[in-house]
C-alpha cells in the first residue's frame, strides 16, 4: 500500500519473514513483511511490549533477525556502498553524553568517523538551530530540560543527513505540551527534508497527527495485523487535531489497535 504523495519506487525498507526468538523460549516477533516507501512517515502502533521497538532495531541492523531478510536501498556513497550515516536513530531516552555540551554530543557522528573539522562544525551548529536549540551550544545536558535533551539528540540523529530516521517512542517521557510541539517541529524538520521516518509509539493520537501512514501490531509475539493510510492534508497544523477528519482516522486507528489486541496469538 502506497500513500498518497508518496512516489511509487522500489522501497528503502523491505522485511520479508522478520522473526526474532530470545533466550527462553521468548518470540518477540512474528513473521513479519513490510515495504517502507523513501518519504514516507510510517509510526509503528502497538501496546508495549509488542516487539516495536525489536522491529525498528532489526530495520537498523542493531539486532539481527532469527529468521527473514532486511534490505535498505540507501544511497550510495562514491564507492558504490551505501554511505555512512545515512541511518539516524533516536531512542527513548536522549542518550547524551553528559561531560560533552550540545555541540559536542550532536558533533559525535562525525567524532566516531574521525571526521571533525569547519564544515562539521558548521553543520552540527545548523542543525542546532533547526531543533530551536540556538543559544544552547555550550550548554551540558544537566542544564537542559526533557525536550530540549530529546531535541539535541534528534539535531545528532539529523546531522548525517540520513536517508532512514528511526525514532523509538523519543516523547513517551515528556509532558503534553512539550510532546505536542516536538511533534510539530518534527514534522517540520521531515516536510522540509523528507527523510524516510518510522516512528514507534503506542499513542493513537500522535500516529495519526503524524503519519503518512500506520503499521498496527499485535500484543507479543508481535505481527502487523493492519496497515492504514492517513490521508489529511500536508503540511499539518495543530488545528488539524479539532477537525472531523482527524478524529475519524484516529477512530479507525483505534478501531484497528482494538482488533489487534484482540486477535489470537500467531502459532
Amino acid at each position: 500500500m502506497t500513500p498518497s504523495g508518496i512516489e511509487a519506487a522500489a522501497p528503502i525498507v523491505s522485511l520479508r519473514g522478520i522473526t526474532k526468538s530470545f533466550g527462553g523460549g521468548v518470540t518477540a516477533l512474528t513473521p513479519i513483511d513490510l515495504d517502507i516507501a523513501r518519504g514516507e512517515f510510517l509510526s509503528l502502533l502497538g501496546p508495549s511490549g509488542c516487539g516495536k521497538t525489536t522491529l525498528l532495531r532489526i530495520i537498523a541492523g542493531l539486532s539481527e533477525p532469527s529468521a527473514g531478510e532486511r534490505h535498505l536501498a540507501l544511497t550510495p556513497s562514491n564507492r558504490g556502498r551505501p554511505g555512512p550515516g545515512r541511518v539516524g536513530f533516536v531512542f527513548q531516552d536522549p542518550t547524551l553524553m553528559p561531560w560533552s555540551t550540545v555541540i559536542g554530543n550532536v558533533l559525535l557522528p562525525f567524532r566516531l568517523a574521525g571526521r571533525v573539522g569547519p564544515a562539521k562544525r558548521e553543520r552540527a551548529a545548523a542543525e542546532i538551530r533547526a531543533v530551536g536549540l540556538a543559544g544552547f551550544e555550550r550548554a551540558y545536558p544537566h542544564q537542559l530540560s526533557g525536550g530540549m535533551r530529546m531535541r539535541v539528540s534528534i539535531a545528532r540523529a539529523l546531522v548525517t543527513g540520513p536517508d532512514l530516521l528511526l525514532l523509538d517512542e523519543p516523547f513517551a517521557a515528556l509532558d503534553e505540551i512539550t510532546r505536542m510541539a516536538l511533534n510539530d517541529d518534527l514534522l517540520r524538520l521531515w516536510e522540509s527534508r523528507r527523510p524516510t521516518v518510522v516512528f514507534v509509539t503506542h499513542s493513537v493520537f500522535e500516529s495519526v497527527y503524524l503519519s503518512t501512514r500506520i503499521a498496527v501490531m499485535t500484543p507479543r509475539p508481535g505481527r502487523i495485523a493492519a496497515e492504514l493510510s492517513i490521508d489529511l492534508p500536508q503540511p499539518r497544523e495543530r488545528s488539524l487535531r479539532t477537525t472531523p477528519g482527524y478524529a475519524a482516522a484516529c477512530a479507525a486507528a483505534s478501531g484497528h489497535l482494538a482488533e489487534a489486541m484482540a486477535a489470537e496469538p500467531a502459532r
